[in-house]
């Protein structure tokens, strides 16, 4: 028998051979030591894994989970029961004999108690030096029934017995030093030596831990070659399980372990391949891909950055429809003015006849044209020294 088996919290990794006696053809099962690695994270991580035995003529063995070493020894010194019986065994007949003393150590006889030994004399004492302190509230108790309690609702005194409120501390005692009954102390007992024993000494008749002799093994044999073990007939599965998806395959029994690994490269890797490939997430498959093409970073980056870009450029760029919105208010509000006859800045009065005022938009544009003049030709004003009559002329050519 090879293979894992989990029964409860026990795990195990059999492995066990029949050996047949060669005196007298009788069959025993031999099972190996246990595997020096932990099987519990193997067997529950519900992942495929690759059980391999290897069988060598010198009677050495070898055990492998995923190609991973985790047993090894001898058939003839790592097995229970071994393989070769003892060459003697203890005689069933012989008895212990009735002086034979076993104890090494004894009591001394010769010791005797001491005349002030007292075996009765307690642990501790009371403190007879021990004096009630000031303040001790003889008649208050530690505890007192809690006034604000109440008898819940739902209480049966039938079936529950008679309700009694819980106990509290009493606050009459938070500033005193007791309450209640005082009682000295208890200290440790000077006279206090426990029950006295003799002291012991070696036993002089002492013989040593009895054991029956022995004789020759009558079933003895020295079987050195166990690797010679019975033939394989047959494959099958030994299963009592509640645990549904237990699956096995690609079985191979061969003499060359060359063949077995070449078996299990092409099965079980490809399966762990695959199992690994279709588990891994959308990331870990974006990873992959990009270690094997690293020109894979540009399209991510021209990917990721593109849409930032665009976001930013919507969200921060001016708005024009509010900016020809605005123009267009600054227009109305400087034709109402022109209409209600207010002042401007920078312009004379003039009467505006009524039949002007249809002209609309364009006589707008046609006043911000001549306001942007004004305001040029008062700056150029405002930093030469000109004859009157210049200012005079520049009204006339403002005015037209």
């Amino acid at each position: 028998m090879f293979g894992p088996d989990k029964c409860g919290g026990d795990y195990k990794l059999h492995f066990i051979f029949n050996h047949r006696n060669p005196i007298n053809g009788s069959i025993q099962e031999k099972h190996s030591k246990k595997p020096s690695e932990r099987l519990e994270d193997l067997i529950n991580d519900k992942h495929p894994h690759l059980y391999t035995l290897v069988l060598n003529p010198d009677n050495s063995f070898e055990i492998f989970i995923d190609n991973k070493l985790v047993n090894s020894g001898t058939l003839l010194d790592d097995f229970m029961p071994a393989v070769n019986p003892p060459a003697e065994i203890e005689d069933p007949t012989d008895k212990k004999p009735e002086d034979w003393d076993e104890r090494e150590k004894i009591p001394d006889p010769a010791a005797v108690k001491p005349e002030d030994w007292d075996d009765d004399a307690p642990a501790q004492i009371i403190d007879e030096s021990a004096t009630k302190p000031d303040g001790w509230l003889d008649n208050e108790q530690p505890h007192i029934a809690d006034p604000n309690a109440q008898k819940p609702v739902d209480w049966d005194s039938e079936m529950d017995g008679e309700w009694e409120p819980p106990l509290i501390d009493n606050p009459a005692c938070e500033s005193a030093p007791g309450c209640g009954t005082w009682e000295p102390p208890l200290v440790n007992n000077p006279a206090f030596k426990g029950k006295w024993r003799a002291p012991l000494i070696d036993n002089p008749n002492y013989k040593g831990k009895w054991r029956p002799k022995l004789i020759p093994n009558p079933d003895y044999f020295e079987d050195k070659t166990p690797f010679k073990m019975t033939s394989v007939e047959a494959i099958g599965f030994e299963l009592w399980s509640m645990s549904k998806d237990i699956l096995f395959d690609n079985i191979i029994i061969t003499e060359e372990i060359t063949i077995a690994q070449q078996w299990a490269a092409d099965t079980f890797q490809k399966k762990r391949q695959k199992i690994a490939k279709d588990s891994e997430s959308v990331i870990e498959k974006l990873a992959s891909l990009t270690v094997e093409y690293p020109i894979l970073w540009g399209v991510y980056i021209l990917g990721l950055g593109i849409p930032v870009v665009l976001i930013l450029y919507f969200c921060c760029r001016p708005s024009s429809s509010n900016a020809q919105k605005k123009e267009k208010e600054d227009l109305q509000r400087q034709a109402e003015k022109k209409k209600t006859d207010e002042a401007s800045e920078n312009i004379e009065d003039e009467n505006v006849d009524e039949d002007e005022t249809g002209r609309g938009d364009q006589e707008n544009e046609d006043e911000e044209e001549e306001e942007e003049e004004n305001e040029k030709e008062e700056e150029q004003a405002s930093t030469s020294e000109k004859a009157p009559e210049e200012g005079t002329r520049k009204r006339k050519v403002r005015k037209e």
